[in-house]
């Protein structure tokens, strides 16, 4: 963020209060809507350490006007900040010492910023604890004593993520402040001075109704919000003295000790957990419906970090299910609060709502620039009118309204409004299918998506697995194939595929990762956890603290020998970037202590002693990889019986290992994703795997799910990153074919098949290769982004930047997950959907309970019917306006206007209606190759409303001038103005016409083919249009003395003037509707030749060009530098 530092200047505040007073409110009110002038204004500019005011300029650009506030703290409060941390930063808090001590801070977003000296700006509060390390955090158990504790509260301030819920009476004041309905303050008051009193008087109440409807929805949702946000609860914390203290979570603070109880508790903070397991539901934060297990945090000098050690924290908002204590009685676990308020997960969250960050589209942006054109066609209007009026001699006061009353009619203040119709339709069939949103206009964004990534396992392959089989490695190399692990002799393998997981029991039934479920089911053994027998169960393992007892099956080969049962005394949880777990068994009486571990071949074989791998494992990784099986590897070593195995470090148990063996398990295809890919592919969508598992696997199910054609080939891309022996390098190798090592040296043949085009190809990469290739090929990564199919043993934040720079290349990109691995890629994307079993997850802005992928197509289907309603709705109140605007400009020519209650009943009869009812048409059954557009200056857009407005303004002048053509016509009243001159012949020919209008444009620019749903499935539609249809003839032909009274319309008697006018109508409908269809065609693509060919302001799309070319793209078989370049390049 940019800041700006201001002091108040007393004479320019005074100064800018005579002005407001002098201009009646109307400077307020522009200070209202520009803050920065305000600012400006009433300031002078200032360094920021003496700024009374911030201008503060975010990421997005927006700007912001913040306060800074000071709060007295006590004497001695920076000291011991300085004593619980010896970083720099931490003990250089600057303290204004007058008489008293004050913290100058200010809040902006919900987050605090206090002043830090020697880094010479204000910082996030958080900055205070943001380097702590485990040892730090073990330190921490001991508690602050309350001294310490009153300090850091008036630092960090209140643990509460409060959201602010406005009073009516405040929320009325902004609401009526609005642009939106300033103007119509404005409108409503000129109309009044007008005579216009009925209409004047139902936009009035109509728009009371608004805007109480608008206050209670918004005070509503800012309730709900409060509510679901605001948790305040009593906790147990353990002070300085060791007491342990029941106090509100309102006080705690970062470093203070909470002591969970059994029965585990609702989060009211971030904490990382020191002693004992507990036993997670994240749902509600990343919309993963399994509970996590969490483990103690380790010691070390190591930095904590909350994203890196998901495992061992403890998430605000998550429900603890169960707690497990690893204290002397076991009965209660220990954790460290480490971030509070809205510096928690759960706060950033509750931010992004509260705050959302402005949506990059270009129909938002285009709504604004196309309100300034009818702005200035307002302006013309406005001077156009003046001129007339002037020339006719009028009194001044009827030559302003007159002049005013323009503006009001070519700028209809319901557009903004109008476009939204759409997206409400959309949102609620897309909750009747299963999908929520949290986050409306992002599902027009859907309508424009151009590639989606999908995580694997499950999302694009079923949840569960099933074990194939299992390989034990020997000094022989591997064993024949086991199919079923219960026939395994007794050993490690079999020890470590029973002991190695965070499986864990929750009213007797095993919870956790399904793969781990799987893998324990597989291998027989049962799973015992200590609850009342928890002495009993430490006493028989030799006093260990047990976390849990795996007992072998009773039933086994005499042969074999009975397996022992063996304790887990230690977990060192799954983690994406370790790519590994591992965990420490004792068995009775304390002895045989053993650390197993499993994780990704690659990275398991990495840890182990060289001589234990089989020298048999790349081949039997590629070929088990190679058929789609998931792919793990375990193994194990002795632990010293010096060592303490429940204090051993990680880093201590995972290395020099002994290979144990690989177990495959088989993840199938889900039915739909296949079926939905082809979908994708017809629709020239790009489809994206984006996995933490091996790449080889990823391959293979990316044929299964059809992302590769059987025909197509999966070029390997290698990247290694600077050594202290090696350069980077970075290398493109052809898949082998059948063969057991990598493809190094593919055929001369098939290589000059691929240069020559004869086959599509994909590129496959690693996480490994993807972070060497940011790193040091930046040139080349646009041009493998281009053509990258699958993304293997990607790390979450990997996923997060995959999603980033994909976005670079000018891709709307869409991502689906299911788990909290995918939670920065789904919040990073354009459109991110999370398949949960939630009804609704703040973890991505969709939410599908279907899971399965088939949710994707119908997202975008509904995204393009959206974007295609709100465009038809732009421009039929566009539209709307115009016809308006040319019949008040005719009408004014000659001295006279259009009644009141003819504006109420074309308003609010005729186009409120049909704008209501026009979007309820649903999206089309199929994807088409083809997207919607998204701009509303392009040249088929633009160039057809120009053409609609020409046609439609001809068809009214046409009516005119019959009218006046007439033989029976009687002129004008050339005495009064305006609707003093009611009923007459130019006005009821004028307001016939244009009421056929309002209704022929509504069919005109309603938009079916090949995005939404014929016409003729939207029948509440087609029934209002007959309606009106109806009444416009009836007004046309036969009004009758009633209602010819009450819109003050003329009684013409010739019949066949009256069919003509008709006739005029439907020619005009004709011209238009035909118009509309040639500019559909590509009528005016033609005069887009006149400025030559120009280049595509995507850059995905320039490079798609530029890539063309298979003579030199990709470099096969070469190794590169970072110095090389091929010949392609994009700018």
């Amino acid at each position: 963020m940019e800041v700006q530092g201001y002091k108040w200047v007393k004479w320019r505040v005074w100064l800018c209060r005579l002005a407001a007073l002098l201009s009646l409110g109307l400077l307020l009110l522009v200070f209202c809507w520009r803050p920065r002038l305000a600012v400006l204004a009433r300031c002078s500019s200032c360094p920021v350490a003496s700024a009374d005011v911030l201008l503060i300029r975010d990421s997005c650009g927006q700007q912001h006007v913040v306060e800074v506030l000071t709060e007295e703290v006590e004497e001695g409060s920076l000291d011991l900040l300085g004593k619980l941390d010896e970083s720099e930063c931490r003990d250089t808090v600057q303290l204004y010492k007058d008489e008293k001590t004050l913290l100058r801070f200010y809040v902006f977003e919900g987050l605090r910023y206090i002043w830090l000296d020697r880094k010479g700006a204000f910082c996030r509060v958080s900055v205070l604890n943001e380097d702590w390390t485990y040892r730090d955090l073990h330190r921490l158990q001991r508690g602050l004593d309350p001294l310490e504790q009153s300090s850091r509260r008036s630092m960090f301030g209140s643990n509460l993520i409060d959201v602010p819920v406005k009073s009516y009476m405040k929320l009325l004041l902004e609401e009526v402040l609005n642009p939106f309905y300033v103007f119509q303050v404005f409108s409503i008051s000129l109309w009044m001075i007008d005579e216009y009193y009925y209409y004047a008087l139902c936009i009035l109440l109509i728009s009371i109704v608004s805007i109480g409807v608008s206050l209670y929805e918004t005070r509503r949702q800012s309730i709900t919000l409060r509510n679901m946000a605001r948790l305040v609860t009593k906790v147990t914390i353990r002070r300085g003295s060791g007491v342990e203290e029941s106090v509100s979570s309102e006080e705690l603070v970062p470093g203070d000790c909470l002591v969970i109880p059994q029965e585990g508790l609702l989060m009211p903070c971030d904490a990382a957990l020191l002693v004992g397991e507990c036993l997670v539901n994240e749902s509600m934060l990343t919309g993963e419906s399994v509970p996590v297990l969490k483990t103690p945090l380790p010691s070390g000098d190591v930095t904590y970090s909350a994203d890196g050690d998901r495992r061992h924290t403890l998430f605000c908002g998550t429900q603890l299910i169960q707690a497990k204590g690893g204290g002397p009685g076991g009965s209660r676990a220990v954790a460290v609060v480490t971030n509070t308020g809205f510096f928690t997960a759960k706060g950033h969250l509750v931010s992004s709502i509260l705050y959302p960050q402005p949506i990059d589209f270009r129909f938002y942006r285009d709504s604004a620039k196309f309100l300034l054109i009818l702005g200035f066609i307002a302006s013309i209007g406005t001077i156009y009118i003046f001129v007339v009026l002037y020339r006719t001699r009028v009194t001044w006061l009827q030559l302003i309204i007159r002049s005013l009353d323009v503006v009001t009619i070519a700028v209809p203040p319901a557009l903004p409004a109008a476009i939204t119709t759409g997206t409400i339709y959309a949102q609620s069939r897309l909750k009747n299918r299963g999908i929520f949103c949290i986050s409306p206009p992002r599902i027009n964004v859907c309508g424009k998506v151009s590639l989606f990534c999908f995580d694997k396992t499950g999302t694009l392959t079923e949840e569960g697995l099933d074990v194939w089989g299992v390989m034990e490695a020997g000094p022989a190399g591997f064993s024949d194939l086991v199919p079923d692990p219960r026939l395994l002799a007794p050993g490690p393998l079999q020890s470590g595929l029973a002991c190695c997981h965070t499986v864990t029991l929750l009213d007797g039934q095993a919870i956790g990762d399904p793969l781990e479920l799987k893998m324990v089911e597989s291998v027989g053994w049962t799973l015992q956890e200590p609850e009342a027998a928890a002495d009993a169960l430490n006493a028989e393992f030799g006093g260990c603290r047990v976390l849990a007892v795996m007992r072998p099956p009773p039933e086994r080969p005499q042969a074999w020998g009975a397996s022992e049962p063996a304790a887990i005394v230690r977990r060192f949880p799954f983690s994406s970037a370790l790519q590994r777990m591992s965990v420490v068994t004792v068995g009775r009486g304390g002895g045989s202590a053993l650390a197993f571990m499993k994780g990704s071949p690659e990275m398991v074989a990495s840890l182990c002693r060289p001589e234990t791998v089989p020298a048999q494992f790349t081949s039997r990784l590629h070929g088990f990889s190679s058929e789609g099986l998931r792919v793990l590897a375990l193994a194990c070593k002795a632990v010293r019986a010096s060592s303490d195995v429940q204090n051993v470090e990680r880093a201590e148990v995972e290395r020099d290992m002994q290979f144990l063996g690989l177990m495959m398990m088989k993840n199938l295809v889900k039915a739909e994703s296949p079926k939905v890919i082809n979908t994708l592919s017809l629709a020239h969508i790009r489809s994206v795997m984006v996995t933490g598992d091996n790449i080889l696997t990823a391959v293979n199910v990316a044929r299964s799910c059809g992302m590769v054609g059987p025909d197509e080939k999966v070029i390997f891309v290698t990247a290694n990153p600077h050594s202290t022996q090696s350069a980077p390098t970075l290398r493109f190798s052809l898949e082998e074919q059948g063969g057991a090592a990598a493809a190094a040296n593919p055929p001369d043949g098939l290589s000059q098949y691929l240069y020559q085009g004869g086959s599509a190809h994909h590129f496959a990469i690693s996480g490994k290769s993807f972070a060497a290739l940011c790193d040091y090929f930046p040139d080349y990564l646009p041009k493998v982004l281009m053509q990258a199919t699958v993304f293997a043993r990607m790390a979450p934040d990997q996923k997060t930047q995959l999603v980033t720079e994909l976005q670079k290349l000018n891709y709307r990109v869409g991502m689906c997950g299911d788990g909290a691995n995918d939670c920065g890629a789904l919040r990073a994307a354009d459109v991110g959907v999370s398949l949960s079993e939630a009804e609704a997850s703040v973890a991505s802005p969709f939410t599908s309970k279907t899971e399965n992928i088939s949710c994707v197509p119908l997202l975008i289907r509904e995204g393009r019917c959206s974007l295609v309603t709100s465009f038809s709705l732009f421009r039929y109140m566009a539209l709307y306006s115009l016809i308006q605007f040319c019949s008040v400009l005719l009408l004014n020519t000659v001295k006279t206007n259009v009644g009141d209650l003819q504006f109420l009943f074309c308003d609010l009869f005729l186009v409120t209606l049909l704008a209501i009812v026009m979007g309820r048409g649903g999206p089309s059954e199929e994807l088409h190759p083809c997207r919607p557009p998204a701009s509303l200056l392009a040249l088929p857009v633009f160039g057809s409303l120009f053409i609609h407005v020409c046609m439609l303004a001809l068809g009214q002048l046409a009516a005119f001038f019959i009218t006046t053509s007439q033989d029976w016509y009687v002129p004008l009243n050339s005495t009064v103005f305006g609707t003093a001159n009611l009923p007459n012949l130019e006005n009821t020919s004028v307001f016939v016409l244009s009421g056929f209008q309002y209704v022929m444009m509504a069919v005109v620019v309603t938009k079916a083919y090949p995005h939404k749903k014929p016409l003729y499935h939207n029948k509440i539609f087609l029934l209002v249009l007959l309606i009106h249809f109806a009444v416009m003839l009836w007004l046309a032909l036969e009004p009758g003395p009633v209602f010819a009274g009450l819109l003050q319309l003329y009684d013409i008697t010739d019949m066949n003037f009256k069919m003509l006018l008709v006739a005029v109508a439907a020619l005009n409908f004709l011209v238009c509707f035909v118009a509309e269809m040639l500019v559909d065609l590509g009528l005016l693509n033609c005069l887009r030749s006149l400025r030559g060919t120009r280049q595509s302001k995507k850059q995905y799309k320039r490079l798609k060009v530029l890539l063309s070319d298979p003579s030199f793209w990709p470099p096969l078989n070469q190794t590169l530098g970072p110095t090389d370049h091929t010949a392609i390049s994009c700018s």
